[in-house]
């Protein structure tokens, strides 16, 4: 089995977006060689997720708003350090750090609808995503 690591950095212009790199991991995994295996993307950072969804911007719009919901911005504990970005913890939380997608016959098997997203909650930082490539 071998396998090839890159890394992706992000520095968004809003607090919380989310990011389609699904062509960063297709070229990953072109330039990796491996044709059997599995592709793990994970966020380096415990303010950001790694997702699969639609980009169909009101599923987006509609995701935002729910994690907002469940994790609006307000007094945590977590900001008695000097932070302010105890929401942005707990929306990583709900989305995730990290997928592992297959690939088959040198693609990335995802269905026909699915997208892979880098979703930001505390952004206009650097931030950076690993992206491992494992297979044959």
């Amino acid at each position: 089995m071998k396998s090839h690591t890159e890394y992706l950095f992000f520095q968004t212009p809003k607090r919380r977006e989310f990011v389609n790199i699904t062509s960063d991991c297709e070229r990953i995994l072109h330039e990796s060689g491996i044709q059997e295996g599995m592709m793990l993307v994970s966020a380096m950072h415990i303010t950001a997720g790694v997702w699969v969804n639609d980009n169909e911007s009101g599923i987006l719009e509609d995701a935002m708003e729910f994690l907002e919901r469940l994790a609006p911005k307000a007094d945590y504990r977590h900001h008695r350090t000097g932070e302010d970005n105890g929401d942005a913890h707990l929306k990583n939380l709900l989305v995730h750090h990290q997928v592992i997608i297959p690939v088959t016959g040198g693609r990335l098997d995802l269905g026909p609808w699915q997208t892979i997203f880098y979703a930001e909650f505390d952004g206009q930082r650097r931030k950076r995503v690993v992206v491992k490539v494992m297979g044959e």
